[in-house]
């Protein structure tokens, strides 16, 4: 198990930012510990007890903060685990077991048996999408729903190894014009920095990727006979400019294989979707609640 922080020093600093963030959760929060078979997972449970469960889970190289702008509004309806994926900058194990494996499918195992969650609804950003894919079509028994934003593994990746290694990971070496300019090529269209709280995420996101080591192999794509085991409902959510995964091609296959996939396409956004609270609280309540 490799590092994956350059020192000491820059996992301190991640760390503390991100335990400020967890500080102002926007609502009454469970932080839990969970011993799993890839090391202990870190999760923030909010909601009613008694509500249906939904799993939360994150993109690459960033965290449970993801969802600090729809907790309020989904945790009034659901009991929410937001769950650091393991291998990232989250307080989750460093552990970064390989994609094309059914190693993560177990790691979530342990995570719902930890929570005492026999079937959840997923709702999982990119890598995140990814594994509600993976499990999902593992484990279709437990999962009640799925909503998909930008997932991996569907669309093919618009954005090469070597691009990433020797044009955009070098630009983050030019102070705060190249690490901004870095995002862009990643994330394309952004969210408006006006948006509450964008710049302290902005920050956050300069800081992790100053002191990450990023995961740079490929997630394992999912063939046909795969996406057709997802006979639950689907709600997918794309950016129109994703400069990262083909959204037309992430649509189009999961159109033709997954046929209770809702879509919403939305124009003039990148890989970053965000903002997308009420529509994917409307459609949690019609299927998972």
């Amino acid at each position: 198990m490799g590092a994956i922080y350059k020192s000491a020093e820059g996992e301190r600093l991640v760390k503390e930012r991100y335990q400020a963030f967890l500080d102002h959760w926007p609502v009454a929060n469970e932080q839990r510990r969970l011993p799993t078979r890839e090391g202990e997972t870190f999760v923030v449970a909010c909601g009613p007890q008694e509500a249906p469960p939904v799993i939360l889970l994150h993109g690459a190289a960033f965290n449970s903060v993801t969802w600090m702008g729809d907790v309020s509004a989904w945790s009034e309806h659901f009991r929410l685990y937001a769950v650091d994926v393991i291998g990232h900058p989250g307080f989750s194990a460093p552990s970064r077991p390989p994609y094309d494996s059914d190693a993560h499918a177990l790691w979530l195992d342990d995570v719902l048996e930890g929570l005492g969650v026999e079937r959840a609804a997923f709702v999982g950003i990119s890598l995140g999408g990814w594994l509600a894919i993976d499990y999902a079509t593992r484990r279709p028994e437990r999962a009640v729903s799925l909503v998909l934003l930008a997932p991996g593994g569907v669309g093919r990746e618009l954005t090469s190894m070597a691009k990433i290694l020797f044009v955009i990971l070098p630009l983050m070496m030019f102070g705060s014009w190249g690490r901004a300019k870095a995002r862009q090529m990643i994330l394309g269209p952004m969210p408006d920095a006006d948006n509450p709280g964008a710049k302290e995420t902005s920050d956050f996101l300069s800081l992790i990727n100053r002191h990450f080591r990023q995961r740079l192999d490929k997630l394992a794509r999912f063939g046909d006979d795969t996406l057709k085991r997802l006979t639950m409902p689907v709600f997918l959510i794309v950016g129109e400019k994703d400069p990262m995964l083909d959204p037309a091609e992430t649509v189009r296959r999961l159109k033709d294989n997954a046929p209770q996939t809702e879509i919403r396409s939305l124009p003039d956004v990148g890989h970053a979707v965000l903002g997308q609270t009420k529509p994917i609280l409307d459609f949690l309540l019609r299927t998972a609640a």
